[in-house]
């Protein structure tokens, strides 16, 4: 691990950089992801309420070194599977200090990171990471490993972390911000239970993507991706979702070497043996998901069973079919298609059988059953008549 923590020529001076107009980027920031309180129950809304003392004094507190992390407050959210994976919510203030920090030091790491790096960063996003991954299978690379992180975002040493940050910058302070963020600890059941790794998760897919966490990941994961290419593989990261891709059963084999040396001893991490597998795209494996195979890329199975639970949610037969639930049945189809039906998506039957099946779903909350005579008794004309959206107009338009 030592050899990818020598130190180089270093930045200076980020506190300076600490001013009213970054802290009030960050909170707009921090206020568009949204996100619930933390253990200091302090709501956006609340933050916002005296927002000029606040960042005034977040300020202060950042500039002079006396700030303070709240711990995480411990959440659980469902994975599927009858599954639950632990999250943290910072406090609204923390998420702020997260985010300025992030906002001084993200101009420094970004031009260090590979082009094969998608996952949270300016321009790039999971459909980029899609389309080149399907151009790396046109070149005719058609073996994958298809590799996950242990815990990734949980078991990340602090050590490797810090290292790699002051390998680039040298102000002590913004360190010691980072190291406050790193050991802010955790409350789960009124006790605060210290963390000695892993780096500060938020509380929603969207608000992790705003703070510093994803580009704490990068920042590791950097070194993965170098020697990958160092070595000549081909590969698409989406923070730590990634695929190495080759043209032979033997080179792919090599690349798994490669990786599990690299993540297990210069990184400290482990691969999970059960998520980490050898396949090709004629067998199709899933990435980021969606199924992808020689022929198709479509939603994955996952996906399309939560897609699926929030109808299911939004169509219970006790409910009024009214125009709150056109609304919002419109809204997860519009947000779930456009997302799945990209360019490089063949996902027109999937989203034609899904348009069956939410029809039912509609028939059965007007007639509180679910009958076949009923889909001539309320056709389809009707329901569209209502403003219901289908799936297959939307991926037409966006396709």
């Amino acid at each position: 691990m030592m050899d990818i923590l020598k130190k180089k020529h270093r930045v200076h001076s980020l506190t300076g950089r600490i001013t009213m107009e970054v802290l009030q980027k960050a909170f707009k920031s921090v206020k568009r992801n949204r996100g619930a309180a933390g253990v200091d129950k302090q709501s956006i809304a609340m933050f916002e309420a005296n927002l000029q003392a606040n960042l005034e004094a977040l300020m202060r507190d950042l500039k002079d070194g006396s700030y303070q992390a709240f711990p995480l407050r411990r959440v659980y959210i469902e994975k599927g599977g009858g599954k639950f994976g632990p999250l943290g919510i910072p406090a609204v203030r923390c998420r702020v200090a997260q985010e300025t920090t992030r906002l001084l030091i993200n101009p420094i790491f970004e031009p260090l990171f590979h082009n094969n790096s998608h996952g949270f960063r300016k321009e790039r996003s999971c459909h980029s990471a899609m389309e080149q991954l399907k151009s790396f299978h046109r070149l005719g690379y058609r073996f994958v490993l298809d590799a996950d992180v242990k815990g990734f975002f949980d078991t990340i040493p602090h050590k490797l972390i810090m290292g790699l940050i002051t390998r680039e910058i040298a102000d002590g302070n913004i360190l010691n911000l980072i190291k406050k963020f790193l050991q802010a600890g955790v409350m789960e059941e009124g006790i605060v239970r210290p963390t000695r790794k892993g780096t500060p998760q938020g509380g929603s897919t969207l608000q992790v993507s705003r703070l510093i966490s994803p580009l704490l990941a990068n920042i590791v994961l950097n070194h993965l991706d170098w020697r990958l290419e160092e070595k000549g593989y081909k590969f698409v990261r989406y923070a730590d979702d990634f695929v190495v891709l080759t043209k032979t059963k033997r080179q792919v084999e090599r690349a798994l070497e490669v990786v599990t040396d690299c993540i297990e001893n210069d990184l400290g991490l482990q691969l999970s043996p059960e998520k980490t597998h050898i396949t090709t795209f004629g067998q199709g494996f899933k990435y980021l998901g969606f199924y992808v195979s020689a022929f198709t890329v479509r939603m994955g199975s996952k996906a399309e069973e939560r897609f699926k639970d929030k109808i299911r949610k939004l169509t219970i037969r006790n409910r009024n079919l009214d125009a709150s639930v056109v609304l919002a049945v419109n809204r997860v189809i519009s947000g779930t298609v456009r997302y799945f039906g990209a360019a490089f998506a063949t996902c027109l039957g999937q989203f034609n059988e899904l348009d069956r099946w939410i029809r039912r779903r509609i028939r059965s909350m007007k007639y509180k059953r679910i009958w076949k005579t009923d889909n001539r008794r309320f056709k389809n004309k009707y329901i569209y008549r209502m403003g219901f959206v289908t799936c297959r107009k939307i991926y037409l338009k966006t396709s």
